[in-house]
């Protein structure tokens, strides 16, 4: 399942690389949905957006797709361009959520409503007892991952990737304190009574996919079924918020069935630290978290712009981690993977 949503938060100047400009990254979600389901030499109506570097993480997910065949459901949470392929819009998911240092980033119905999708969808995928890959494109999406973790009690300053090759903390702190100023919350408080509500800190500091996905995740693993956060950052704040929703009773076996699959390049990132923030997530509600990273590199016979992410560019995103993780787990191995991706490569950028 591909969640696209989109915030008014990747229009701050260089919170982003998912686009060179603000405007390019409102259509970063439809172009990547496209290139997903489309491929690299299919018809693609809304062209990806230029990048500082490297190629859009969906390339790497839609090799995957096309050869272990799956078949993603996208989902459109209110972007401002929708994809044009098959997909899912949500009823009352209009735009993108305001930008998160505003400290209203959703109206509280909107994140009611997603919440209540999430655990029937999660309800009905676990009683057809299918295993579920969570995947995301978010521009700005790190960037609300850390507000709302930060709204949930953690300290996580100095831990979240980002698109770039250096995460921008500065500016990712200050829009994270402007909005817990705003919403009247404040960092490090605990899980216990006081601890502020998960839905009300999305609706200040989050992005639509984070309750949605959250919800999927509680109603999924809490009924058996296994779950893959194909993801960095972003979805370790989506456990961390399927933990703090859940009864206290049940976050082990949640923690037990769900894991967050993501790429070499965020796991190994020198200026963030997945691990030490799924070691907090799992202290701050009693859980010891499932992490694993693909093997994935591209060497220097690879295209230049899959050797960027070598360089710290891009790094993830639209299930990239996830999916080349369960390209390993079919018993494929990462450098059939590498070659896979240098071809679709210099056709998208050939026919582009």
């Amino acid at each position: 399942m591909l969640l696209l949503a989109a915030t008014e938060t990747a229009a701050v100047e260089g919170i982003s690389a998912a686009g060179a400009t603000p405007a390019a990254r409102r259509r970063t979600a439809a172009a990547d949905a496209e290139l997903l389901l489309q491929g690299p030499s299919g018809w693609r109506p809304h062209s990806l957006p230029p990048l500082p570097a490297g190629v859009s993480p969906a390339l790497i997910s839609q090799v995957v797709v096309a050869e272990l065949a799956l078949a993603p459901l996208v989902v459109d949470l209110g972007c401002a361009v929708a994809p044009a392929v098959p997909h899912l819009r949500l009823a009352g998911q209009h735009g993108p959520a305001n930008c998160l240092s505003t400290g209203v980033a959703m109206p509280a119905e909107r994140v009611e409503g997603l919440l209540l999708q999430g655990r029937l969808w999660g309800e009905r995928l676990a009683r057809a007892g299918r295993p579920l890959l969570i995947a995301e494109c978010v521009p700005g999406g790190t960037s609300s991952a850390q507000g709302l973790l930060s709204g949930l009690g953690l300290e996580v300053a100095g831990l979240v990737s980002g698109s770039m090759p250096g995460p921008v903390h500065g500016l990712k702190a200050e829009l994270v304190r402007r909005g817990l100023s705003a919403a009247d919350l404040r960092p490090g408080q605990g899980p216990g009574p006081g601890a502020p509500d998960p839905g009300a800190v999305v609706a200040a500091l989050g992005d639509p996919m984070q309750p949605l996905a959250a919800a999927l995740v509680v109603a999924a693993a809490g009924a058996g079924l296994p779950v893959l956060l194909a993801g960095g950052s972003q979805m370790a704040a989506v456990l961390a918020l399927a933990l703090a929703l859940a009864p206290p009773g049940q976050r082990p076996a949640i923690a037990a069935r769900v894991a967050v699959g993501t790429t070499a390049w965020v796991a190994d990132e020198p200026g963030s630290d997945l691990v030490e923030l799924l070691r907090r997530i799992g202290a701050h509600w009693g859980v010891a978290p499932l992490g694993f990273a693909a093997d994935l590199h591209f060497g220097p016979a690879c295209h230049p712009a899959l050797q960027d992410y070598e360089r710290g560019f891009v790094k993830e995103g639209v299930g990239a981690g996830g999916l080349a993780l369960l390209w390993q787990l079919s018993g494929r191995s990462p450098e059939a993977l590498e070659l896979a991706c240098d071809r679709a490569c210099r056709i998208l950028l050939a026919a582009t």
